[in-house]
């Protein structure tokens, strides 16, 4: 009799919080994965936003119900420049917002809009530099009042965007504004792209919002 009791008093081993982490993070991870084109690296990349990042720029692409040929070949370079873009921004900046990508044919290059959209059109620009690029007009860069304000004379006057530029290129550096774009850094073109390129434009849009972008 006392034996029984013990059997059917014993109480149930619960599973260790650590296999629960586990399986959550594996879940994640699926979830994450290059094939989903509407994904986001939020998932993939949460842990380091946590750490240091008060908010994250999320995206979604618009696609097709029944996509051509054309169309799927454009979904799969727009989610990698977009998916490496993006990585880019939340591991390097605290910026936050919310994106809806579209691919459209008719735009000669592509662009971006304070609203949150970014239309592809030409293959050539379905890459991290224009994807970045486009990112920061979302934010504001050539499409706020901030930027007007700041940068309307040719010359961003920023405190936080300047001193940064000259911690990159020396104490005489400044960032030139003209026609919505800014350079050094602002990854207008193809040939100005690189990773250490790519990490300072993120760091500077990122100060230009501190300026009031």
């Amino acid at each position: 009799m006392s034996s029984r009791r013990t059997l059917m008093s014993a109480p149930r081993t619960p599973i260790p919080w650590r296999n629960k982490a586990i399986v959550a993070a594996l879940a994640a991870a699926l979830l994450a994965g290059p094939g989903i084109a509407q994904a986001t690296p939020q998932a993939a990349s949460a842990a380091q936003s946590e750490v240091s990042a008060a908010a994250t720029i999320t995206w979604t692409l618009e696609r097709a119900s029944n996509p051509t040929e054309d169309q799927r070949t454009a979904y799969d370079l727009i989610t990698r420049a977009m998916n490496a873009a993006v990585a880019r921004y939340n591991n390097l900046s605290d910026l936050g917002k919310t994106i809806t990508v579209r691919y459209d044919p008719g735009v000669p290059t592509a662009d971006g809009n304070i609203n949150g959209t970014i239309r592809f059109g030409n293959r050539g620009y379905m890459n991290e530099r224009t994807a970045l690029h486009e990112i920061a007009h979302t934010i504001g860069v050539g499409t706020s009042s901030g930027w007007s304000r700041l940068g309307g004379s040719g010359t961003w006057t920023g405190a936080q965007a300047t001193s940064l530029v000259r911690q990159f290129d020396g104490t005489s550096a400044k960032i030139s504004t003209g026609g919505g774009h800014f350079w050094p850094y602002g990854l207008n073109y193809d040939n100005e792209f690189s990773n250490t390129a790519a990490d300072r434009h993120v760091r500077i849009v990122a100060a230009m919002v501190r300026d009031g972008l």
